[in-house]
């Protein structure tokens, strides 16, 4: 039978799996995360698990929080746990097991009154967040803050009970501010260019519908490193929760399966002081630009440009969508010709072996992670992953045509059936209004481009829709393989 996952069952599960060489019961709380989902136990808290197991900084230990019905369920199920969790690592020829322990609580999510109460304890030095792209309430096209949105609107109507995580944050300054506590640093750990810049605009942008004057404060007073991360990390289902029993005898209600590559660059901005994680493999720098363009146009635009053929291809693995010539060839010429080629230098870094890298991560077989995964929420990644790629090569006077048919197999995508007509299910939060524009573009590929929240310029700029509007009645005439072998062989 396998053992459950639990504090008292360490000095058992340590005959299966590396363990904590730490008492989790000396470590003291240092970061508020909310967000505390699979990227984040395979990231950041790994990191720190790295740490202590070094015998350094036990008082930066995490407090998860968060504001929604997925965080509660993490929760209870990482309560059951002792909040230890098991993190598999997968190379196509060797998976091993760990179990990590760096947190010490998890606050009950929307308990406004308490998670301010933490944010206001002086150990609290740092707050970081995992909450998705689309969780920053970003506008699409302008890529800026959007203060109009409800839940904004509803927390600068009700700042004594905030239900955001933004509100949280400035309640939580404000309550500190009061007391004459120092503020803490707010370390965005999401897949968004500029990510620190991105949280400042959404905390301020909130203080501003408050109080002007709040909001130059906290412009004034609170850090906001920048932070490029990277960790393939797919959703832990009924496979995963069976491999581990199965391979490694231990009953986790929710492991975390991941690849085992790992990256970290992060700005060293942190008045109260940080864990020292550049002794376990985190690169600080003056700068993260560099690198995470690098990483949003390469890695998250090569899984956007796989994603959405393999899709209507029926394919259900994304190491299956590479062992597709059609797809892996596809991939290759988008990215050699028209991504890369527009990717500024990056310090220390040669683009064309960092992307053979991520041929070789894409191709990785033990990883489990699926397509459906990478097509989720096209409406917030094409603005991060594609759409600056093509605007940056039209502004060189470049072809797209790779870039564009990329957007018009999304469309494609959205429109709600693979080519064998097997129905797709919702897969964005704007799933309903992406599926009738997408079947209204069947047939004038202008109606998915009428979206200017998310295509901004590009809808109008001739270049852009002429190519668009090519590969999408393309698609729809001959289907994704032969529009694919079209592209590659130069004839779209």
């Amino acid at each position: 039978m396998p053992i459950e996952l639990s504090v008292r069952n360490l000095s058992e599960i340590s005959e299966l799996a590396a363990v904590p060489r730490y008492r989790p019961s000396n470590l003291r709380a240092g970061i508020l995360h909310f967000g505390v989902g699979n990227f984040h136990r395979a990231h950041q808290a790994v990191y720190l698990d790295d740490l202590f197991n070094l015998g350094l900084d036990h008082d930066w230990a995490l407090v998860g929080a968060g504001v929604r019905d997925a965080d509660a369920a993490m929760r209870a199920t990482l309560e059951a746990q002792d909040w230890l969790s098991s993190v598999v690592e997968q190379e196509a020829h060797e998976s091993t097991v760990r179990v990590t322990a760096p947190m010490v609580d998890f606050l009950t999510p929307g308990d406004a009154r308490a998670i301010i109460g933490k944010l206001a304890d002086p150990a609290i030095r740092i707050v970081s967040l995992t909450i998705t792209e689309g969780g920053y309430y970003i506008d699409p096209a302008s890529q800026r803050f959007d203060p109009s949105h409800p839940d904004i609107g509803y927390d600068a109507e009700h700042f004594d009970a905030p239900k955001t995580v933004f509100g949280l944050i400035l309640a939580g300054l404000v309550r500190r501010r009061d007391l004459g506590i120092a503020p803490f640093t707010v370390m965005s750990c999401d897949n968004i260019p500029g990510n620190g810049h991105v949280t400042e605009n959404a905390v301020v942008g909130l203080a501003n519908l408050i109080d002007p004057e709040l909001a130059r404060w906290v412009g004034h007073a609170v850090a906001f490193p920048n932070g490029m991360v990277d960790r393939i990390t797919p959703a832990t289902g009924p496979r995963e929760r069976q491999l581990i029993a199965d391979q490694f005898g231990i009953a986790d209600a929710w492991p975390v399966f991941c690849e085992r590559f790992r990256q970290w660059v992060l700005e060293d901005n942190f008045p109260l002081g940080r864990p020292a994680l550049e002794k376990v493999g985190v690169q600080f720098v003056n700068d993260v630009a560099p690198f995470e363009l690098m990483k949003i146009r390469i890695l998250n635009g090569g899984h956007a440009t796989i994603a959405y053929p393999a899709g209507l291809m029926d394919i259900h693995f994304v190491h299956e969508a590479m062992e597709e010539p059609l797809i892996r060839d596809f991939l290759e010429k988008v990215e050699r010709e028209e991504i890369i080629p527009i990717v500024p230098p990056v310090p220390g870094t040669n683009l064309d072996d960092y992307f053979r890298q991520i041929d070789r991560r894409f191709s990785n077989p033990k990883i489990g992670d699926t397509i459906q995964r990478l097509c989720l929420d096209g409406s917030n990644r094409q603005p991060k992953f594609i759409l600056p790629s093509v605007s940056d090569r039209l502004a060189q006077g470049k072809p797209i045509t790779g870039l564009a048919l990329v957007s018009a197999l999304w469309a494609r995508y959205c429109y709600g059936e693979t080519d064998s007509g097997k129905p797709i299910p919702p897969n964005d939060p704007n799933w309903d209004r992406l599926t009738a524009l997408a079947r209204k573009a069947k047939d004038d590929p202008v109606a998915w481009l009428s979206m200017t929240d998310i295509f901004g310029a590009l809808a109008k700029d001739p270049v852009y829709v002429g190519a668009f509007t090519h590969a999408l009645l393309t698609v729809w005439q001959v289907g994704t393989r032969e529009t694919l072998a079209r592209y590659l062989r130069g004839k779209l």
